[in-house]
């Protein structure tokens, strides 16, 4: 009953920037935690960024590029990129952990994805 669904991906030149966007709607009570991860073909996905309450925290490879934030009225998360490399190039997933009632530990949830290419 819960869904998080990404927008935002793209093609983009090296140096270029793109906008991501992860909505969860659905049987929600709160949100834990959101953040994306991402995975480049041959490659282990990763944590890209994570957001909660009271803090963030990013993979050393995008420090200083990319910034997430959060709108909790719309329990949506964002991630923006900037200079973006070649090395960028995956399908970023959202992930979230969202508990659907008061009495329940929160649980898992994944986007489907969004592809985003950078060209050089």
């Amino acid at each position: 009953q819960v869904q998080l669904v990404e927008s935002g991906g793209g093609l983009v030149q090296a140096g270029g920037s793109l906008r991501l966007s992860c909505a969860a709607s659905g049987s929600i009570f709160s949100i834990k935690l959101m953040g994306w991860y991402r995975q480049a073909p041959g490659k282990q996905r990763e944590l890209v960024a994570v957001i909660t309450s009271g803090s963030t925290d990013y993979a050393d490879s995008v420090k200083g590029r990319f910034t997430i934030s959060r709108d909790n009225a719309k329990n949506t998360v964002y991630l923006q990129m900037n200079s973006l490399k070649p090395e960028d190039t995956a399908v970023y997933y959202c992930h979230s952990k969202i508990s659907r009632t008061f009495f329940e530990n929160p649980d898992d949830y994944w986007g489907q994805g969004t592809q985003v290419t950078v060209s050089s």
